[in-house]
């Protein structure tokens, strides 16, 4: 859909809102299966050509994963479809307001690690920001940052697009659904999130309504898939990339890609994020790359860049 198509459907979604639909008195979380999930996953490994399920045992399918130097099961790594969908309490999916979706990184489940450990539900209710949540499961407890069926041209809109009915569902409000899916989409992607990011962004089908990338040390490879879409999206497009010292090689080569493409940026932390900008912050290189989420530059860094966003009236 275009942006005018997407203006226009949430303009309309607006006006077909309930009468006096009021914002959520309290936050509602749940985690929810998806038929557009990341996985499982039976295509091929893109720029590889190759199987991803690469491993057979009997009727029992796996993936050789060169970084942990084992065989991990579709059974028991790439078969969990659910997705973690969040509304903070004052939610109003008939306001102006974004979705934010997260994408974890290695090692980790949804529930141990983004919602008790990294807290990014609690993180987008207290940015300020009035934000929807979804966080997909990749491989479950691995070391492995593949996108699965988010490497399918097209498949993360569809993927945005049942986000819509699910939180429309935990919300109460039916009606909510088209309001929702006409929000603008920001990214946040940790660590191996980086993957399916650069895809989603890619290859991923929603250019109209993905205008925001947040990287938090989240920028390992696929730095020409980034560039391009910040320079064919120049203007209404941002990144903002903060990283530390292992990232920093990967954030150059970026930095190297927008030249090429004469594409501005800054250094440091802006008072705002503001649609055009491209920014790169590098924090203090003795942070830890696993509590970065919630010890960076400042405690909790999804809420304190995500309260930096100024949404315009829809």
């Amino acid at each position: 859909m275009t942006r005018r198509g997407l203006l226009l459907a949430g303009l309309a979604a607006f006006a077909a809102g309930r009468a006096g639909a009021a914002p959520l008195a309290e936050a509602r979380m749940a985690l929810v299966p998806f038929a557009n999930a990341p996985f499982p996953y039976d295509g091929m490994v893109p720029i590889k050509n190759v199987p991803f399920l690469d491993v057979a045992e009997g009727a029992r399918r796996g993936h050789a994963s060169p970084r942990a130097a084992k065989t991990y099961w579709q059974d028991e790594t790439y078969s969990d479809r659910r997705s973690l969908v969040f509304l903070p309490a004052g939610f109003d999916p008939h306001r102006a307001g974004v979705i934010v979706v997260f994408f974890h990184g290695n090692a980790a489940t949804l529930e141990r690690d983004v919602v008790a450990r990294q807290h990014v539900p609690a993180q987008v209710a207290a940015s300020g920001l009035d934000a929807a949540l979804v966080a997909p499961q990749f491989a479950v407890d691995a070391l492995d940052s593949s996108s699965g069926n988010f490497w399918t041209p097209g498949f993360f809109a569809r993927y945005l697009d049942e986000a819509a009915t699910k939180l429309a569902e935990i919300s109460g409000d039916p009606g909510a659904r088209d309001a929702l899916a006409a929000m603008p989409v920001v990214i946040v992607a940790y660590s191996g999130g980086y993957n399916p990011a650069a895809y989603a962004v890619g290859v991923g089908g929603a250019d109209a309504r993905i205008n925001k990338l947040i990287l938090i040390d989240a920028l390992y490879a696929e730095e020409d898939r980034i560039a391009d879409w910040i320079a064919r999206n120049r203007g209404s497009a941002f990144l903002f990339s903060a990283y530390t010292k292992s990232a920093a090689p990967n954030n150059a080569v970026l930095r190297d890609l927008l030249d090429a493409r004469g594409v501005p940026y800054r250094k440091g932390l802006p008072k705002r994020l503001a649609p055009g900008t491209v920014t790169f912050l590098a924090t203090d290189p003795d942070l830890k790359h696993d509590d970065l989420l919630t010890r960076a530059w400042v405690p909790d860094p999804v809420a304190a860049v995500l309260g930096r966003i100024t949404l315009p009236p829809r």
